[in-house]
């Protein structure tokens, strides 16, 4: 028997995080299930209006069971499973497979073919129970994955991070780049593979860059370096502050936003570029002890 939490639940954010707490209250001593759906439902309905992720995959499994999740249950979100009709997907998936006794739905939710389903012809189910929840708000607004996604894509990772209740993260491998910032003093490590994830706005931030189980303060720079001429596009790299010798090529690595330093600007040559460069590691070594 489960208490079935059904949502996309992409950056498992603050709001998230509330359902997930009350139907643990809910809950007692049945297991809770997180059914999310794999890849976002708007990329199968409407390619051109996907969302950029807040959270990969992988990372909002082990989100969700950090938050109360006693186990994940992915969804492969295909044209034939939005064609089911709705009586299909509460028969087949939430009875028979998950064997909900409590089912817990945002007052939006739609199912089934063409959305025929929603929280009326759920209740009508006597299968189980059907609770409906708000997201919490905050700040007087609702904390949504696409309140979040603009914040971010706006720079404004400090927000962003109080609603996710933890930094903005982007995960990928460590790329070529054109290996600049060594020959300067800086060498970074360049993130490919972002493939649908949220970046932020061009800019320079501090954070932090994670390589396997090391862990280090960053300075870290989007955009296309507008101080060296050439078509380089643009980029998402860090410089682990003080670190020396690193060879992450190749390498899985997690860039995290915590704090937002300035805009990307256009210097007058080398020198002005790196008396402002030593400034962002400055700062973004006093922000990540903190």
């Amino acid at each position: 028997m489960s208490v079935v939490v059904i949502g996309v639940f992409d950056g498992v954010h603050k709001g998230h995080q509330d359902v997930l707490n009350r139907a643990k209250a809910i809950a007692g001593d049945e297991k809770i299930i997180a059914l999310t759906f794999d890849p976002h439902p708007v990329s199968v309905f409407a390619p051109e209006r996907a969302p950029t992720l807040l959270t990969i995959l992988t990372d909002r499994i082990e989100l969700l069971k950090i938050h109360n999740a006693d186990q994940v249950a992915v969804m492969k979100f295909t044209p034939e499973f939005a064609a089911m009709v709705p009586e299909d997907f509460v028969n087949k998936i939430l009875v028979q497979q998950l064997h909900a006794t409590t089912v817990v739905v945002g007052k939006n939710f739609t199912y089934g073919h063409k959305a025929a389903g929603n929280i009326e012809t759920l209740k009508a189910h006597a299968e189980f129970e059907t609770i409906v929840l708000d997201l919490a708000p905050d700040d007087g607004e609702v904390v949504s994955s696409t309140r979040i996604r603009k914040l971010i894509v706006e720079g404004n990772v400090e927000k962003a991070r109080e609603l996710l209740t933890r930094p903005h993260r982007l995960d990928g491998i460590v790329v070529h780049g054109e290996k600049r910032g060594r020959e300067i003093g800086y060498p970074t490590a360049n993130l490919g593979d972002l493939e649908h994830q949220t970046i932020p706005a061009d800019g320079v931030y501090a954070g932090w860059l994670t390589v396997g189980i090391d862990r280090w303060p960053a300075a870290i720079s989007i955009g296309t370096n507008p101080t060296f001429a050439g078509k380089r596009g643009r980029q998402v790299e860090a410089y682990a502050l003080d670190q020396v010798g690193l060879d992450l090529y190749t390498k899985a690595a997690t860039i995290e936003f915590g704090w937002r330093l300035r805009d990307t600007l256009t210097f007058d040559g080398l020198e002005p570029l790196l008396v402002q460069m030593a400034k962002d590691c400055a700062k973004a070594r006093e922000l990540t002890e903190l």
